[in-house]
């Protein structure tokens, strides 16, 4: 029998957003549901840490070979993109092998002060091998301040 108990401990602690990224593309792309259009970002100045987690979904090629973490002055990450990590070259070879990358928002407001720039907002950018790669993408970030349902039970677009 499941718990009638209701406790949301884990979505009030921390944020958790699972987004399916198709890039349609080779090149490094913002973590996007359609080919970069809608980019995904999480706005650090709530969080004290982020990652970003990429997991291989859909083979058209080798799947994802570079995942970093990016900052901008801009939600959709349209300027002054500048890379707070790297994965280096990466070379998955299964469905579901997977490459985390992680920051403090410390971090990010480092090297936004050594470029002379407000970073604030965080996202994953993605290269992959071939147009038709695929990633199931997850975003963690700790929160400064704890609150109830931070990260919703159910989303569905």
């Amino acid at each position: 029998m499941a718990s009638p108990t209701t406790t949301d401990k884990v979505r009030s602690n921390f944020l958790f957003q699972v987004w399916d990224h198709d890039p349609g593309a080779t090149s490094a792309t913002f973590v996007s549901p359609d080919g970069g259009t809608t980019v995904r970002s999480v706005d650090m100045r709530d969080y004290s840490d982020f990652a970003v987690i990429v997991a291989s979904t859909v083979f058209g090629g080798n799947g994802p070979t570079l995942v970093e973490i990016v900052a901008s002055d801009a939600a959709d990450m349209s300027t002054n993109a500048t890379v707070i990590k790297t994965s280096g070259t990466v070379a998955p070879d299964a469905l579901g092998d997977w490459v985390m990358q992680a920051c403090t928002a410390a971090e990010v407001a480092q090297e936004g002060s050594d470029a002379g720039v407000d970073l604030r907002y965080v996202a994953g950018r993605i290269t992959c091998h071939h147009a038709g790669d695929e990633a199931l993408v997850t975003y963690f970030a700790c929160p400064n301040n704890p609150n109830l349902d931070l990260t919703p039970a159910t989303t569905i677009a």
